[in-house]
């Protein structure tokens, strides 16, 4: 998955395209992100008593459903880039203080080059 949870997304097919929002979770399984303010959906809830004052309240709760991820491209800075990885030698250390040399892998813009 190359979106994460808190990242800015633009929508670029369905309903909404065009618009801008951040990302709230992402549904790996499903392969779906939820964006904030995006594919709003009104939802009819009955009033529920139980558990006293933590009881929830009747009405028509506007809430975000998931869209899929093919959907959505990261935004970066003022315009939208793919994403791609690259793998940077790191030098990590052991519990008993000695060093050993591996790899990390780092989200980069296609369109700069530049980490994201």
């Amino acid at each position: 998955m190359n979106i994460k949870k808190g990242d800015t997304v633009k929508v670029i097919a369905g309903r909404d395209k065009g618009a801008e929002g951040k990302v709230i979770s992402v549904l790996r399984e499903e392969q779906r992100v939820i964006v904030e303010g995006v594919n709003l959906i009104k939802r009819h809830t009955k009033v529920v008593n139980q558990g006293g004052r933590a009881g929830n309240t009747g009405g028509i709760i506007t809430a975000e459903a998931p869209i899929h991820i093919s959907n959505v491209i990261l935004v970066e800075g003022d315009g939208v880039t793919r994403v791609g990885f690259r793998r940077d030698e790191v030098t990590k250390r052991r519990p008993d203080g000695s060093t050993y040399a591996a790899e990390r892998s780092v989200r980069i813009s296609r369109k700069t080059g530049k980490d994201i």
